[in-house]
């Protein structure tokens, strides 16, 4: 289970959700969203999420299908996760604004002061 509305943990209720694949080795982002809060859980495979807050911090927070955490990314907080497995990982991305053509609320960002080299043997 990953939520119920009763359960009260995701605050918007969502107005998008899909699956997003990640190839082994692979990074998606670091990117922002300017306008949606999002919760994500990795389904199969596993994956790290890397997060920084407001103060320059960096939360990395690993979810796989075997252990499936939950993670919430809110807007405006940039992101970027890695597949940690040999073959694709899955992620179920709950969101609570729905995408629209060319609504441009993506922006793509850099973790130049992150240290990505401990996840060397991960990236291709």
């Amino acid at each position: 289970m990953v939520w119920r509305d009763w359960d009260k943990i995701i605050k918007n209720q969502p107005k998008m959700v899909y699956v997003s694949s990640v190839n082994p080795g692979e990074i998606k982002g670091p990117h922002i969203h300017t306008k949606r809060n999002s919760h994500f859980v990795c389904i199969h495979g596993k994956v790290v999420f890397i997060a920084r807050d407001q103060n320059g911090k960096y939360d990395e927070i690993e979810s796989s299908a075997d252990d499936p955490v939950l993670i919430y990314i809110p807007k405006n907080y940039p992101s970027a996760h890695l597949n940690l497995s040999n073959g694709i990982s899955r992620i179920l991305a709950l969101a609570d604004v729905a995408w629209r053509p060319n609504d441009n609320e993506m922006k793509n960002v850099t973790f130049d002061d992150y240290d990505w080299s401990k996840w060397a043997k991960y990236k291709t």
